[in-house]
């Protein structure tokens, strides 16, 4: 999972860049958590940000409804790493692997800006059960 991660992290093809901001990162989560492995914190970090259901758009007779569906195994990780990597870049004014630091040990305490899009999404999906039976 780190390697795909490094990947989606990398820009204009610079993955040594990438791969450093990931290593240097994992260096202050282990300084940050100490009873665990940092690559252990970091998958458990993107298993709190996957989510298990989410809304899709379903036109039905001229009305478009968003339809609960479940999240496909592969979709989930998609989804974890893009929504970890957007809340790291759209916070300002330190490194990249500051911030992603940060960022990996909220998602690890079920806290920060990646979680909370989750709970947003799972809370959508809540609030539209009702054309639940539109998912087919």
């Amino acid at each position: 999972m780190a390697s795909k991660f490094v990947n989606c992290l990398m820009e204009d093809g610079k993955k040594s860049v990438a791969q450093n901001i990931f290593y240097k990162a994992m260096d202050i989560v282990s300084e940050k958590i100490t009873d665990a492995e940092p690559i252990e914190i970091f998958n458990r970090a993107i298993e709190n940000i996957k989510p298990s259901v989410e809304v899709r758009s379903k036109r039905v007779g001229g009305a478009a409804y968003q339809v609960p569906m479940q999240v496909s195994r592969n979709r989930q990780q998609s989804l974890a790493i893009r929504w970890l990597l957007l809340s790291v870049r759209e916070k300002k004014g330190r490194g990249t692997h500051e911030k992603l630091a940060e960022e990996i040990v909220a998602a690890y305490k079920r806290e920060g800006a990646a979680v909370t899009k989750r709970d947003n999404v799972h809370r959508m999906a809540d609030a539209n059960k009702a054309f639940a039976h539109f998912a087919w």
